[in-house]
């Protein structure tokens, strides 16, 4: 009598596939995506074909320029600068309270709550730093620059409305960062010397 061979039965290998792609749905649901954060920048406009050579003296006053080198040293406006000498520098420089000559040229605008006014909201901080320029200084620079504005914003705020400008309402905010707007413009790092 001849053995008969039990046959073993196959596992149903149709339903994994559909397991596996269940269970990649399940954790692409669940997983908490983070979004890149980055720095608000504005790029200051490019220069008009037709302007004219004394056009360019003039908007010269209107820009700071911050460089960072390789060895985090910072320069502002030609001068060495510590990094904590650099928030009163920017405010200076940002709200021009003296009408210096050097500094941003000042306009009339008329905006909300606070009338006719001459504000200097053709200025531009353009920072640069070296392709060796540490990350730390690098976010330290940024910080700076973004605090002056902060501070200048709560001053004014305080000086108008007797409130900081976190308790301000939203047309009071949009009508103090027009009066102070932020204009941090980045140039491309450059390598400054060596090989």
């Amino acid at each position: 009598m001849a053995k008969k061979k039990r046959s073993v039965p196959g596992i149903n290998s149709s339903s994994t596939a559909d397991i596996a792609f269940m269970l990649l749905i399940f954790f692409l649901i669940t997983t908490s995506m983070d979004t890149d954060r980055g720095l608000a920048r504005r790029l200051p406009p490019p220069p008009e074909n037709d302007q004219q050579k004394d056009d360019v003296i003039i908007k010269e006053r209107n820009i700071l320029q911050v460089r960072i080198n390789k060895d985090d040293q910072l320069m502002v406006g030609g001068e060495w600068f510590d990094i904590k000498q650099l928030r009163e520098k920017a405010k200076e420089f940002i709200s021009n309270p003296n009408d210096d000559p050097n500094m941003p040229e000042k306009h009339a605008k008329h905006l909300p709550f606070f009338g006719d006014v001459m504000i200097p909201d053709k200025h531009v901080i353009s920072v640069q730093n070296d392709v060796g320029t540490s990350y730390d200084m690098y976010i330290q620079v940024q910080n700076e620059l973004v605090a002056a504005y902060n501070e200048l914003r709560d001053e004014l705020a305080s000086s108008q409305f007797g409130k900081s400008f976190a308790e301000c309402s939203e047309d009071e905010k949009n009508a103090i960062i027009e009066y102070y707007p932020q204009k941090i413009s980045e140039a491309e790092p450059k390598k400054y010397g060596g090989k």
